[in-house]
Parts: C-alpha cells; structure tokens; sequence
C-alpha cells in the first residue's frame, strides 16, 4: 500500500454566530481522513456539508478550532512561515468558480507565472517562457493564450488556466474545490478527463471535493461522504457506490442521474412506486 500523504485527525472548525458572544457554529465536526500518495479521493456532499472548510483548514488558510493536520508527518498546524511556504508549493488549491478566481487585469502568462516568481525568483526570462508553454500545452492551452486576458476565454479554458497556475509551482498534492460545479456538463466532463490524465501523467495526489457523486465516480479511488460538518462514510469507490451503508449517501445515490435516458425513466418510476407504497401504508 503506498504511504500516506496527508492525515487529518478529529479536525473540527466552529465559527461565532453573530448575536451570541458564547453561541458558535460547528461548520466541521471532528472529521479525519487519511489521503494516499498517488490517489484520487472524492470528498463528497451537499452545499453547506463542510467540504470546502474542510479544504481551507487542511491548507491552514483559516485557523481549525481544534484538531491535526499532518502532511508526510509534519505538523501543518504548528509550521512557521517558512515551512508553510514550502508546504504551500507542495500542496495547491484549484478554485471552484474560473470567473472570479483569475484576476481580469492580468495577462494568462502573468497569471500562471505568478507562482514561478515567488518560488522560483532565479528563473531566467527565457526559461520561464519555456516553462509557461510548457504548462499551457500540459492542460490543453496554445501558446498564443499567453497574451490574452481572461475575459477572452470560455468557463472551461478558464479552469484550465486555473489548473495550469496551480501546477506551476509543481505540487505533489492537489485541492480541488468543486472545480467543475460551474461549468456546463458537456465541458466538465472534459475537465474530470483533463484531471485523470494529469494524476497519471504527473504523479499528482488529489482531493476532489464536489456536490455530488457522479462527478467523482471516475476520477477517485476513494470517496468520503459529509453531511452536516461531519463524514457519514468513507470507502472505496466499489463500496460507497455499490453497498452505500449510510442513509444520506444512499439519498445521494438516487439524486446521481442516469446517462441511459430508459434507465433514468425506470429509477423515476420505481421511486414513484416507492412512494406511493409509503403513503398508503401510512
């Protein structure tokens, strides 16, 4: 079994509530998880779930109320500036939304080398160039993106942009928060796609995080279900799809569609019946 890359233990995140100087409100509850070297684990749920928090206090960009998070070992909770500046280049976010997340006065080739600059400051301007087509042709991008801004590119080629600036730096471990939840399904098909062939071709370790289970049912091995701040069940993607032991990923279950249009009709019908049963019994 390959090593674990990033353990999160009892991590828990409470927020104040306004009006209460004591009242507070515990957005993730005490949730642990380990994440493999090399996998794909989908961390699964409805809005408000906790999944993104979760993401942000893995990543230390809000302070946990109480709990550890330690990547391959160390304290990500207890680094200084420094360590965290190098976790940081290991360990990057991919936004969920490709309109707000790219700043609109920045050239493509400003955006993604951002990243270069801060680490990586003695990169000549010829290298930097051959690294920035580099990371174009990597997600799916020409070259003559670089001088264009992002208002000229499509929600997907936003994302890929995205993607790019996220692997300047080259990271080991990859957060994605809801990276597809707002494109259009034709397009995030090919995303989930652009993702499978990066985790392969680069090595890369990702957690998925998204609404729903169709989304991550290709891309990761595991899959962990929130509800409510909390993680009803985690196992593998066979497990959690074929033999759901918790009620709330089962509802999960019957909300992912059908792609065979008969097939979605039979599930309608049979929940249809499902339900009339019910009421008459009551």
């Amino acid at each position: 079994m390959s090593e674990v890359m990033l353990e999160v233990r009892n991590l828990t995140k409470e927020f104040p509530v306004q009006g209460g100087a004591t009242r507070s409100f515990r957005a993730v509850d005490d949730v642990s998880f380990e994440l493999f070297e090399g996998e794909a684990l989908g961390l699964v749920g409805e809005s408000g779930s906790g999944k993104s928090t979760t993401a942000r206090c893995v990543l230390r960009l809000i302070e946990p109320t109480s709990g550890a998070v330690l990547f391959r070992g160390k304290d990500v909770l207890g680094m200084n500036r420094r360590e965290l500046g190098a976790f940081r280049r290991e360990a990057q976010l991919v936004f969920q939304d490709p309109y707000s997340s790219l700043d609109p006065r920045m050239r493509v080739g400003e955006i993604i080398a951002e990243g270069l600059e801060i680490h990586q400051p003695r990169m000549s301007r010829d290298e930097r160039l051959t690294e920035l087509r580099r990371l174009l042709s990597l997600v799916g991008l020409r070259e003559d993106h670089l001088n264009r801004f992002p208002e000229s590119f499509s929600g997907g080629e936003r994302q890929r942009i995205g993607i790019a600036r996220a692997l300047a730096v080259k990271p080991s471990l990859l957060v994605c928060d809801e990276p597809v939840a707002s494109l259009d399904v034709s397009i995030q098909a090919q995303v989930l796609n652009l993702f499978q062939e990066l985790k392969e071709k680069l090595g890369l370790t990702i957690l998925f995080i998204a609404h729903d289970l169709a989304t991550v049912r290709h891309l990761c091995q595991r899959v962990a279900v929130m509800e409510q701040g909390a993680i009803r069940e985690i196992g593998t993607r066979e497990d959690v799809y074929l033999r759901p032991q918790h009620e709330y990923t089962r509802a999960l279950m019957e909300a992912v569609p059908e792609p065979d249009p008969k097939l979605e009709r039979k599930k309608l019908e049979s929940r249809r019946k499902d339900r009339k049963a019910v009421n008459d019994a009551g």
